[in-house]
């Protein structure tokens, strides 16, 4: 969790309304404008080139049977392009429904076999973004529905490389992550060769890619783990404000913004990469992804005040303890009537801002889960944390390493799985993603 929020979609990258550390708080969308009506939408879209209508790529797909039909609302109409410079999924904003599901290659399935299965993969998530059927085997789960917002994303694990042959291609900036002390990995929920993650603004959408992308899978590979989660929905305050998580704190202030001048160094690769990174990685990002459980029956028996303490902010409205509204710039050396810092030394907003970290910047999309209930009525939930950078090295670590060494948030949440993935550009027309890897 890190002291920064969700940035608006990117016009380069994305048609939908805009919404709304390593753990799970201060970094959400602070500029959630999915409330607005259509026909503001469609203004914004004649204006910026923001928004697209759907209706067209999902005709005779996702239209209701009467063309004297009302919609119910824009929701469902909204897109997400595919063929874009920087894979969606990645600055588009919070969606109300994730998936995130890693894949093995199968014994015997090398380089051909993953390149065959990228281009089924692009296929199906350019379909299905623009609301078209998956193909002739779709299960018909979102005909009713159109785009609602769909993002589908792919990444490269470590030992893809090995697999496929490709060791002399693969980033250094992929190296293992270094253990933590707080971890409490379970390998057979981390790491894997392939990596994808799926987000949509409705369940069934949502659903229904990844059923289409687990098809596509086929005998070429395996499902090494799968985990589900969500976001508040659109339109669900009375206005836009940022989200919450499920310890009740307003969850994201501070993340990188796309309208930031050196946004676009800090998360993606540069175009002409340098010496140190490969060709093929042009334009695209490094994910880290962090199942973090928060304990949640230790954390609600703290006090109000405790509870804010260890955030460092005010948890109705997300301001810093030292004063002012949620975006105001944290005072770390103001103190109280005994002189003792409002802000406390190891509170977690302190720890994890940039300018104590050297600068380190990540954008952090995470999905919220909850996956029931143990014998005793402990919930097992909390953050499905997905945070991306040019570099995990001068991202995710130095704060994740100084997060270790003495955040009051630590002792309510615990690390359980961890995943990191190269993340290659958006494909170009025609392409697929990763051929530039596979194929060059």
């Amino acid at each position: 969790m890190t002291d920064q929020s969700v940035p608006q979609a990117r016009p380069s990258e994305a048609s939908r309304t805009p919404s709304g550390g390593p753990g799970p708080h201060d970094s959400g969308d602070n500029d959630d404008r999915r409330g607005l009506s259509r026909r503001r939408l469609l203004g914004t879209a004649g204006a910026t080139g923001l928004v697209l209508g759907a209706a067209g790529a999902a005709a005779g797909y996702a239209a209701a049977p009467s063309s004297a039909a009302t919609p119910l609302t824009s929701l469902g109409s909204e897109r997400a392009l595919f063929h874009v410079k920087h894979q969606p999924g990645i600055t588009t904003s919070l969606q109300a429904r994730g998936h995130l599901v890693a894949f093995d290659l199968a014994a015997g399935a090398g380089r051909k076999e993953a390149a065959a299965l990228l281009r089924r993969w692009s296929e199906t998530a350019r379909r299905l973004m623009a609301g078209e059927p998956a193909g002739s085997r779709d299960t018909d789960v979102a005909r009713d529905a159109g785009p609602s917002s769909l993002t589908v994303t792919f990444g490269f694990g470590h030992s893809f490389f090995g697999r496929t042959g490709l060791e002399a291609q693969r980033p250094a900036a992929l190296d293992p992550l270094p253990d933590f002390s707080s971890d409490h990995l379970d390998k057979s929920r981390s790491d894997g060769d392939l990596w994808v993650q799926i987000g949509a603004d409705d369940a069934l959408v949502a659903f229904h890619a990844l059923r289409a992308i687990q098809q596509d899978a086929g005998s070429a590979a395996r499902v090494r783990w799968q985990m589900n989660g969500f976001n508040r929905s659109p339109g669900a305050t009375a206005h836009p404000m940022t989200a919450r998580n499920l310890m009740g704190q307003v969850d994201g202030t501070r993340n990188p913004k796309p309208a930031e001048d050196d946004f676009d160094r800090r998360i993606f690769v540069p175009g002409q990469p340098g010496t140190n990174t490969p060709a093929w990685m042009a334009n695209g990002s490094y994910v880290v992804v962090r199942r973090i459980r928060m304990l949640l029956d230790d954390w609600e028996q703290l006090s109000l005040k405790a509870q804010e303490d260890v955030i460092g902010r005010r948890k109705s409205d997300g301001a810093p303890l030292s004063g002012g509204t949620e975006t105001s710039e944290m005072d770390l050396e103001k103190t109280d009537g005994s002189g003792s810092l409002v802000v406390p030394i190891n509170a977690h907003a302190r720890i994890t801002r940039p300018d104590q970290n050297g600068g380190a910047a990540m954008v952090r999309r995470p999905f919220s889960y909850h996956d029931g209930f143990d014998a005793d009525g402990v919930p097992d939930a909390g953050l499905l944390f997905i945070c991306w950078q040019a570099d995990p090295l001068r991202g995710f670590v130095p704060v994740q390493r100084k997060l270790d060494r003495g955040d009051a948030l630590s002792q309510f949440i615990r690390h359980e799985a961890s995943g990191l993935y190269a993340v290659p550009g958006g494909a170009a027309e025609g392409e697929y993603v990763g051929q530039r890897l596979l194929e060059g």
